[in-house]
């Protein structure tokens, strides 16, 4: 199964990057994800469901470790079960 993950990392800051917005950048050039697009104000990857997983879950562990405040997600099945 395929899915795509959409999230954005808090606080913004339009003078400067964040630490933890610089963290997300890092954990998605090391995944095994494709479509990755990484935005000012919000990214983008897709990959297989049980990478995605663990890509989901060192974000919220990096990030919140570098400062950020709220993560929001979302998940989306774009392909595989139940298409």
């Amino acid at each position: 199964m395929r899915l795509r993950v959409e999230f954005t990392t808090e606080p913004f800051d339009l003078e400067e990057v964040p630490p933890h917005a610089l963290a997300a950048r890092e954990v998605l050039r090391t995944a095994p994800l494709d479509g990755i697009d990484v935005g000012p104000f919000g990214n983008t990857a897709e990959g297989e469901a049980g990478e995605i997983v663990a890509t989901v879950a060192e974000l919220l562990r990096t990030t919140i470790d570098a400062g950020a405040g709220r993560v929001s997600l979302q998940v989306s099945v774009i392909g595989g079960a139940g298409r």
